[in-house]
């Protein structure tokens, strides 16, 4: 497993909660169709604490990690 720093687009609300809507990942761009979940958590698989963003991306559950004003999927190699 290894963590990629990835761009994100994110909208802000007027409230601050940042809703992140596309992943750009190896020159492709993905649409966020849905928020399932996000909160505080650590990333046991790879090390880091931050949101832990779970999201519906191509019909699937996937993890978006914000660290430190950063972006990260978690990839295996």
């Amino acid at each position: 497993m290894e963590k990629r720093y990835v761009p994100v687009v994110v909208r802000i609300d007027e409230n601050g909660k940042k809703n992140p809507k596309v992943i750009e990942f190896e020159d492709k761009k993905y649409l966020v169709e849905r928020i399932i979940d996000r909160g505080p958590a650590a990333c046991q698989s790879v090390g880091g604490v931050g949101i832990k963003y779970t999201c519906v991306v191509l019909g699937k559950m996937t993890e978006l990690w914000e660290e430190k004003e950063q972006w990260f999927v978690v990839v295996k190699r």
